[in-house]
């Protein structure tokens, strides 16, 4: 089995014990922040929830929110770099 390391992670006003690779630790951290600054957002628009229903309205947006992972960017830069290949290319033709 893979090495996993335990994060405590904080969701609205809950703390739950997961545990992680390495390597997708800041991934993990990175989508804990968005989450719970959305939480906020939805408590500032619609006071008078509880907090199971800003997490309801959080999941629903990101569950909707066009997904990139890691590998997409990954692949983003690849192509980046293609493309700029081709254009120095070009360049040095003309």
């Amino acid at each position: 089995m893979a090495n996993l390391i335990p994060l405590n992670i904080l969701i609205g006003d809950r703390t739950y014990r997961i545990k992680v690779l390495p390597e997708n630790e800041a991934v993990v951290r990175g989508t804990l922040k968005i989450i719970n600054e959305k939480i906020l957002e939805f408590k500032t628009q619609y006071a008078g929830k509880d907090m199971q229903d800003y997490i309801s309205m959080v999941l629903i947006w990101y569950a909707t929110q066009p997904a990139k992972s890691v590998e997409t960017a990954k692949s983003d830069s690849d192509l980046q770099e293609f493309l700029a290949k081709i254009e120095n290319t070009i360049d040095q033709m003309l």
